[in-house]
């Protein structure tokens, strides 16, 4: 017991340095100078909604005023009985000048944001695209970098960290505060580190031609991950580069449940489980060190062990909400600090989760994800009570 106490505390130790300089990449990301385009090609925003998201008028009506030249935003909604379309037509009707609401045609595949942006790619007038959340709001300058990065004709895909804000409840402290201090974060160190590409559909710009020549969103609709296996393709079979944006994308989660939370990750174990080879998927459990510390403390109590665990506990507590607070420009509240030893201790249930499981539940259909996050589908739902993924979780 004592060998693996001390390695598992050992190991929770290296996943400790691992965060604080990933934390250290997040800074010197963040104080690059934003760039400036010389020129204001036009863009054509994407953004697939699904149910009434937290502020979804206000999310929209930012969009509405970007300040950049030349761009529309196209609002995808699966059918007219979805709430999200009367949102849609209220922002057309009060925005004619730049928002347009646009009814799915045809289900062609598995996933439902894909299913959207087949319809809404037909329907853009611009030759440079941008997938954007409905559950996103963006920092000033937002369309002007991505203008500048395009500028550059070896990049093939503009991408965005992601940052959390608005919480009003637990639940979404829990989803912000991941966002932004794992998710974001690590997109930021994996490019500065590693010059390995983490693609997020919150956020994703890519130019017609290279889509088309991809085969379309039609190649990606039975993908769960499509930003991640799209950032692959535009790497890998097109030789273009990545460019991970300095200013992040802000997911605006108000009133989210801790369970909410917990079930979406649940999900996400399984996407990331089938992205990524096993032994990453192994080692970046390193990166969540509380609960490895915990394991070597019960393993073998002692003062010296609890000693450990406690400057593992208290080193990430710190590195967390001093990226929490690098990201966003909302203040973090007191909350935060309890908020990451709850929230690692739901991610280390969830990684389990997604070491086993190869199924999801979603909207009435039973999926089995296989290699590379592609949807295969099993049976149909027989209870509401069965289903994992509900709202507008779709990609």
């Amino acid at each position: 017991m004592l060998i693996a106490s001390s390695l598992l505390l050992a190991a929770s130790l290296v996943g400790l340095l691992a965060l604080v300089l990933q934390a250290l990449f997040v800074r010197r990301h963040r104080r690059e100078p934003p760039a400036v385009p010389t020129q204001s090609p036009g863009l054509s925003i994407l953004k697939p909604l699904c149910g009434v998201d937290d502020d979804l008028e206000a999310n929209l009506e930012q969009f509405a005023h970007l300040g950049y030249p030349h761009y529309e935003v196209l609002l995808g909604v699966k059918d007219a009985s979805d709430p999200a379309w009367a949102v849609a037509k209220a922002a057309q009707a009060k925005w004619p000048h730049v928002m347009r609401a646009v009814l799915q045609v045809g289900e062609p595949g598995l996933n439902p944001k894909v299913n959207q942006l087949v319809t809404l790619s037909s329907e853009a007038r611009y030759d440079l695209w941008v997938v954007s959340d409905s559950n996103t709001r963006v920092g000033e300058g937002y369309l002007e970098e991505i203008a500048a990065a395009f500028e550059d004709p070896t990049v093939g895909c503009v991408t965005h960290p992601v940052a959390g804000l608005g919480e009003t409840t637990f639940g979404s402290l829990l989803d912000n505060l991941h966002l932004s201090s794992s998710a974001a974060a690590g997109m930021i160190a994996a490019k500065h580190l590693a010059d390995r590409d983490i693609v997020v559909g919150k956020s994703m710009a890519l130019r017609r031609e290279d889509v088309e020549s991809l085969g379309g969103f039609f190649s990606v609709k039975d993908v769960l991950a499509e930003d991640y296996v799209i950032g692959q393709w535009v790497t890998r079979k097109l030789g273009k580069r990545v460019c991970l944006a300095r200013s992040p994308v802000f997911n605006v989660s108000l009133r989210k449940s801790v369970d909410a939370f917990f079930q979406r990750y649940l999900r996400w174990s399984v996407i990331h489980r089938t992205a990524v080879s096993p032994s990453t998927y192994l080692a970046q459990a390193l990166l969540n060190p509380v609960p490895l510390a915990v394991l070597g403390v019960l393993l073998h109590p002692s003062a010296l062990t609890g000693f450990a665990a406690l400057v593992v506990a208290l080193g990430k507590v710190c590195v967390d909400v001093a990226v929490f607070r690098a990201l966003r420009p909302q203040p973090v509240g007191a909350w935060a600090a309890a908020a990451v030893l709850v929230k690692d201790a739901l991610l280390f249930a969830a990684w389990w989760h997604g070491a086993f499981r190869r199924t999801v539940d979603w909207r009435g259909t039973r999926l089995r994800v296989v290699s590379g996050t592609r949807l295969v589908p099993l049976r149909a739902r027989t209870s509401p009570s069965e289903a994992w993924i509900t709202g507008n979780e779709a990609g």
